[in-house]
């Protein structure tokens, strides 16, 4: 990036600061701050190891440093600014969750567009949230966008702030499904069997929420796919499954068949043939269900975050705090383009051209001197595919 590039972005991310009121979060002044200045060279500065004190007032030290990108702590400190991570003496942190688009399995790079990318990490968003809301029951929870290819999640519940990293990392084999057996979703009931001189014991997949309703949920809508086929086309949809023959395929279609009601109580045990088909389903429940965070961001009780209504300096988008109740109607590539530039055009030289969707509109880009809208040059030019025009 050329020395112009950086001063006029320097210059244009004071001009959105000056007009942008930023919140800070909550216990700001027990958090480490950190941020990455306009540096010249390909590599980046980080300044960190700052207490909200030093800094002064948030919105006047966004507008006199004009930084890249700006960051707070996870974690609460007795003294935030001092240098190592022992002399800070940590007290409690946020439990943080990072969704990247980049590092989502059903991303395809090079492939899918930027929204598409945005589009598939929002689903995965919902599914973290799912876990957070209903499996776990937080309660103080914030949605930012990142302003970059995902989304941040901040639980801040008493329950969950003084939480070592061990404690931290079972959070994460949860929500991401690791280690998850089909045996750990069953429970075993006693039954006072009719005519019988003792109780016998019945085997019962959980079914009322958690892992082990989501592999019912899964497992159920194959039976009934099962159920609306032919026989022939039944059964030779049971034997495309590792390991099932042509008598376990009838074995299995006969018992649930007879026993639709049983299984879809959770007795999915009714047959033998029908429990090890319903095992299967725990992983692909896995597969479909998990929440691909990145766990490093969530295991560090030190982590430093993206600071919401900051502008992100790799894409010139503003980072957006959201309510629950936005998240449906909330268009990243439009409501995170900020309005400070908007309505007017600037020229620059693109290095790199392509196809650029943003502001509600797609834009097919072309190498060399030429006029855009702003907020599209700010993004060709945060993203390093082009360089202010000489004036």
């Amino acid at each position: 990036m050329e020395e112009r590039t950086r001063a006029y972005l320097r210059g244009r991310f004071r001009d959105h600061y000056r007009r942008t009121e930023i919140t800070p979060p909550p216990g700001a002044n027990e958090r480490e701050w950190g941020y990455i200045p306009w540096t010249e060279g390909p590599g980046t500065t980080m300044v960190r190891h700052r207490s909200l004190l030093e800094l002064g007032d948030l919105s006047a030290f966004l507008v006199r440093k004009r930084p890249r990108h700006v960051y707070f702590s996870a974690g609460h400190y007795r003294d935030p600014s001092a240098g190592s991570m022992s002399e800070k003496e940590w007290r409690s942190s946020d439990l943080v969750f990072d969704l990247d688009a980049d590092h989502l399995p059903r991303v395809t790079l090079g492939e899918d567009s930027y929204a598409e990318m945005l589009s598939k990490c929002k689903d995965a968003l919902y599914r973290l949230l799912d876990f957070l809301e209903d499996d776990f029951g937080f309660e103080d929870t914030e949605i930012v966008f990142s302003g970059g290819r995902g989304y941040h999640v901040h639980v801040r519940d008493e329950t969950v702030r003084r939480l070592e990293r061990e404690h931290r990392r079972e959070i994460v084999d949860y929500v991401r499904g690791i280690g998850l057996e089909f045996e750990d979703l069953i429970e075993t009931e006693t039954v006072a069997g009719l005519g019988r001189k003792t109780p016998t014991e019945r085997r019962r997949l959980r079914t009322e929420g958690g892992w082990g309703a989501r592999t019912h949920a899964h497992f159920m809508a194959f039976v009934d796919e099962l159920l609306e086929l032919e026989e022939e086309a039944a059964l030779e949809r049971l034997q495309s499954f590792d390991g099932i023959g042509e008598g376990k395929a009838t074995a299995t279609l006969s018992a649930a068949r007879n026993n639709r009601e049983q299984l879809e109580a959770g007795n999915v045990t009714v047959h033998t043939a029908v429990a090890q088909l319903a095992e299967r389903f725990a992983q692909r429940a896995v597969e479909a269900d998990n929440a691909p965070i990145d766990e490093p961001v969530t295991t560090d009780t030190n982590r430093l975050i993206r600071l919401p209504g900051s502008l992100h300096g790799g894409s010139g988008l503003e980072t957006v705090r959201l309510e629950p109740d936005e998240l449906d109607g909330f268009e990243p590539l439009v409501d995170a383009v900020p309005e400070t530039f908007t309505g007017h055009e600037i020229a620059v030289d693109v290095t790199e051209g392509g196809e650029v969707e943003l502001g509600g509109d797609s834009f097919t880009v072309s190498e060399g001197d030429q006029s855009l809208p702003e907020y599209v040059a700010v993004f060709l030019m945060a993203r390093g595919r082009a360089e202010k025009e000489k004036e």
